[in-house]
């Protein structure tokens, strides 16, 4: 008999005796559980939910709680198929509890053995002691269902109760324990030890390697054909997945990205100041992102188109980087520093609609620009007050008094937009309003910040 280390401390005994080496292990009593939970893994959670939803007496499992968190159960052996331990009552009687494990058959194992030996990662994660939910999402597509769920542990104990009592109940939370330290048990009591696994699982990785090297169209050897799963069992899908881990907080700010200036020389081409923009800018839509993935309302938030490279480049231009970066970035998109400048200005007061107002012509039909027309003129009355309103030059959405530096831009959603001439250029001048006496109040408002 060899120890090894086992959960909380708890020593494993693998048993060695012919054919049964390696096919139990037996692990010492854990010391008492006080004011700690019985699983802290998502696969240990499961089980525990899986004994919940079994058993039919709450007040059985809440005396096995109790049972359990005190130390009353002994050694614990997991063998295939099957967990025992003795508990000990508090009238000092012990009593010998067994919880059965359905065993995976043959051809649950051969597509188990596959999910497994197909991805390095796998192996990995079990040798490592830990049991990713990808691996049982995959083995749940294969139809295999790795770890129990409603129904699947079936108690024993010579107390007499025929549902789970109080005795199979607290060796149940205790194993939580045991999976939490060491997922491979759940391996063990599904039917197949570590060495066993591992060798097969070495033997399939091996013909995967072979099957990759053989040219295509040759035959694989005698008795190397591949099973097949079948389909019905490719889609049984078991509910075994965790529950989705609690949201995280948003940030009180934006990370702060690595400086990439000093030290070591970029190397050529690099431009280490444009990339710490970047990376800035970035941790500044991640926050914004997770802060909106947060929102009550979020899932019935449709999900907006995303932007062009020239919208693009806007945003990160009305972010205010060096003259450098506003190069950049126009030359990126085949415009000017100026044309950028026009167009932060629009995206500061108008995001992308007052951005489209800039750029974009479009022909209101003819009711709507003569009803436009008289609200202009109305409008003009009411806020300027001094004589006959000008006559109105019209260019399809774009209204100008004529002799003056103003124009008022009608966007497709039915607001006014104002503009005023600026070194021979229409600048954004303002926000939008539905109603144009609002625009003509105000029409040469400065910029949100300053253009550069």
């Amino acid at each position: 008999m060899s120890g090894t280390n086992g959960a909380d401390g708890a020593d494993s005994v693998d048993g060695a005796n012919g054919a049964d080496e390696g096919r139990e292990r037996i692990f010492e009593a854990l010391p008492p559980a006080r004011g700690r939970g019985f699983a802290r893994t998502w696969w240990g959670q499961s089980w525990l939910r899986a004994l919940e939803d079994t058993a039919l007496d709450p007040e059985q499992l809440k005396q096995g709680r109790k049972y359990a968190r005190a130390g009353a159960v002994g050694a614990v052996s997991v063998r295939p198929g099957r967990v025992t331990a003795v508990v000990r009552d508090r009238d000092g009687i012990r009593r010998r509890c067994d919880v059965l494990v359905q065993r995976l058959d043959d051809a649950e194992w051969d597509r188990l053995l596959d999910v497994v030996a197909g991805e390095a990662g796998h192996v990995a994660a079990l040798l490592d002691r830990d049991l990713p939910p990808r691996l049982a999402e995959d083995a749940a597509a294969a139809g295999v269902a790795l770890l129990p769920g409603i129904g699947d542990l079936e108690p024993e104990c010579d107390c007499g109760v025929w549902d789970h009592c109080l005795h199979t109940a607290a060796v149940s939370y205790q194993l939580a324990r045991l999976l939490d330290r060491d997922p491979r048990l759940l391996l063990l009591m599904r039917g197949r030890d570590e060495r066993s696994l591992l060798e097969e699982v070495q033997r399939r990785s091996a013909l995967r390697a072979e099957r990759a090297a053989r040219p295509v169209g040759t035959a694989p050897p005698p008795g190397r054909e591949p099973a097949g799963v079948p389909a019905d069992e490719a889609y049984a899908l078991g509910t075994i997945l965790p529950p989705l881990p609690e949201a995280p907080p948003v940030p009180a700010e934006p990370g702060d990205p690595p400086s990439l200036t000093g030290g070591t020389p970029p190397a050529p081409g690099v431009d280490a100041g444009a990339l710490e923009f970047l990376a800035a800018r970035t941790a500044v839509a991640a926050r914004r992102l997770l802060a909106e993935a947060l929102a009550p309302d979020h899932a019935d938030t449709a999900v907006p188109a995303p932007l062009t490279r020239w919208q693009d480049a806007v945003r990160l231009a009305a972010a205010r980087p060096g003259a450098d970066v506003v190069a950049r970035l126009a030359a990126g998109c085949g415009r000017t520093p100026l044309e950028l400048r026009m167009a932060v200005r629009a995206w500061e007061f108008g995001g992308l609609a007052g951005l489209a107002v800039l750029t974009e012509e479009w022909d209101p039909l003819p009711a709507e620009r003569a009803r436009a027309g008289e609200r202009i003129a109305a409008a003009w009355a009411d806020v300027r007050g001094e004589g006959d309103p000008p006559r109105l030059r019209v260019t399809r959405n774009r209204w100008t008094p004529v002799g003056t530096d103003l124009q008022l831009r009608l966007g497709r959603d039915g607001r006014w937009w104002p503009y005023r001439r600026e070194g021979g250029r229409w600048w954004p001048a303002g926000p939008a309003d539905r109603d144009p006496a609002a625009v003509l109040a105000e029409p040469c408002q400065a910029s949100p910040s300053s253009t550069g």
